[in-house]
């Protein structure tokens, strides 16, 4: 785990840098695509989102929700990011997904820094926001 003080402005920039944005979207795409097919499937994803425990807990402590509520809300996470109805995600519609995401987080965080701990994740889009912005501050 590592320690990172991040704010709005630190993803907002990072999410309008279009290289290093598409690059760190595209890194996390192919790892989510287990079959190397070049689109998520419903499994594909939810496994990340699974991965990530984002809906099983409540500021870190386990909550019980039924497997017909996870499934549920598994599904609707899927419909939002498969914007044409296709059944799968590809590149695209996961980078439009992904910048919706991380520009409501800037949002969130507004202007004040926050410090946050991180897990040790290579395709961490904060932890490359606060990466970018090391960088910058480094080189200047």
């Amino acid at each position: 785990m590592g320690v990172v003080i991040i704010d709005g402005t630190t993803v907002r920039d990072f999410v309008n840098d279009d290289v290093q944005f598409t690059k760190s979207v595209d890194d996390q795409f192919a790892a989510l695509d287990l079959n190397n097919d070049g689109v998520l499937c419903r499994s594909e994803l939810r496994a990340a989102f699974q991965s990530m425990r984002l809906i099983e807990t409540h500021f870190g402590i386990d909550v019980a929700t039924s497997p017909e509520q996870l499934s549920r809300l598994y599904d609707s996470i899927f419909e939002q990011f498969d914007g044409d109805g296709s059944g799968t995600v590809d590149r695209v519609e996961f980078r439009s997904e992904m910048k919706k995401i991380m520009l409501a987080i800037a949002d969130g965080l507004g202007s004040f820094p926050i410090q946050m701990v991180l897990e040790d994740d290579s395709h961490s889009l904060l932890q490359k926001a606060a990466d970018l912005e090391a960088s910058k501050t480094a080189a200047a």
